[in-house]
């Protein structure tokens, strides 16, 4: 709990700065984020990312902004009510949340159902015109994982057995693995699931080996996703695990210590910023990103995740920059279109892990410059050239 306080006391700073503004000037922004449950691990660096943009910055073009906080304890209810609250009670002008795809989801229903402008952390995206108030920061899935088809191929794997969550995370990995490994000609041949909560996966990971795979594919997030490379080690699997970008965090690496050494992931450049040549604009914007999280929490350590955070901000600064005298004042409904529109016409906006350009048709807004490819050597992340 203690750790907890302390990162509201963080975030807060950028909120007690504004607090004097008058009400119409506020850009306010609902911030929904899973700092208890088992989605924690992912939510509490988010929100020390949160922290450091606002130490970057409490204003927009002469509008402050203010941000109102709710945890959703990684419970997709508690995210929609939330949003809810937020949005009815507090009139907030954007959301931005939550840490797990399924809370995401959850709070996507409600803020698209009052136009409320969304800016999702979770690794989702709402197709069609019912996805029109979203934008999703994380690169997606299918994009990063053709990175590790890609590597597949090149070092002959043509089968792969699959071990993930059992929600919607889960299918989001297993479905860019299937996109990406078809053209590939490699084949899925065996689909294992597990709940976050769920503290073995032994049968799943039985399974897989009597498959006889020529590798092996997890789809988790967060410390969770360390359990099918523990069972795996303990087992003595010996052929190549990959993995999505969603366990490039401190908690899985305590939790899977050697068991996931060797395994290759995609991830954003913020983890191997270091290893990119110096011309790469992702790596100064890295640079100031480290500066801005030690000034807002004290330490240099900063999580994959809390890139996430901060650069939703960046998109968010941005966008509001371009809204606020383009559509009412903020608070009311012209505003938030406003807000909307700005957000899908994002360009070039250079991040910690993107460089971001949005279009009315698209949820994501992350390319090929948004992702490399690593291997856990010695516990740490190493760019694979």
């Amino acid at each position: 709990m203690a750790s907890i306080s302390k990162l509201r006391c963080a975030l807060l700073v950028g909120v007690l700065v504004v607090a004097g503004a008058p009400a119409w000037a506020d850009v306010t922004v609902g911030l929904v984020m899973s700092m208890t449950g088992p989605v924690s691990s992912i939510g509490l660096p988010y929100m020390k990312g949160f922290a450091a943009a606002l130490a970057g910055t409490s204003e927009v073009a002469g509008q402050r902004i203010k941000v109102l906080q709710i945890d959703d304890r990684s419970d997709p209810s508690a995210a929609a009510q939330a949003g809810k609250k937020l949005i009815e009670d507090d009139k907030v002008d954007v959301l931005v949340g939550s840490a797990g795809s399924p809370t995401s989801l959850a709070l996507y229903s409600v803020a698209a159902e009052a136009k409320v402008p969304l800016i999702v952390g979770g690794n989702v995206a709402v197709d069609g015109e019912r996805g029109a108030w979203e934008i999703t920061i994380p690169q997606p899935s299918a994009l990063m994982i053709e990175a590790v088809a890609e590597h597949m191929q090149a070092h002959g794997i043509r089968t792969v057995g699959f071990i993930g969550f059992n929600d919607a995370w889960g299918d989001i990995v297993y479905d860019g693995l299937k996109v990406n490994a078809a053209p590939r000609d490699i084949r899925i041949i065996d689909d294992e699931r597990y709940a976050r909560t769920d503290t073995s996966v032994t049968p799943q990971t039985l399974k897989l080996i009597a498959a006889h795979p020529d590798a092996i594919m997890t789809g988790g997030s967060g410390a969770p996703a360390a359990l099918p490379h523990l069972a795996l080690a303990e087992r003595g699997w010996r052929g190549p695990v990959y993995s999505s970008h969603a366990i490039i965090n401190n908690d899985f690496l305590q939790v899977a210590g050697a068991s996931a050494e060797g395994v290759v992931a995609p991830t954003g450049p913020l983890v191997v910023a270091d290893q990119l040549p110096d011309g790469n604009p992702i790596k100064a914007a890295v640079m100031e990103f480290r500066r801005l999280y030690q000034k807002a929490n004290g330490d240099a350590a900063a999580n994959p995740f809390a890139g996430y955070a901060y650069d939703s901000f960046l998109v968010l600064f941005d966008a509001a920059r371009r809204a606020i005298g383009a559509g009412g004042k903020p608070g009311t409904p012209e505003f938030h279109q406003a807000m909307r529109d700005a957000l899908v016409t994002t360009r070039e906006v250079v991040g910690t892990q993107a460089i971001y350009t949005f279009t009315p048709g698209s949820r994501f807004g992350a390319d090929a410059r948004a992702r490399v490819l690593v291997t856990l050597h010695d516990g740490k992340w190493q760019l694979i050239k």
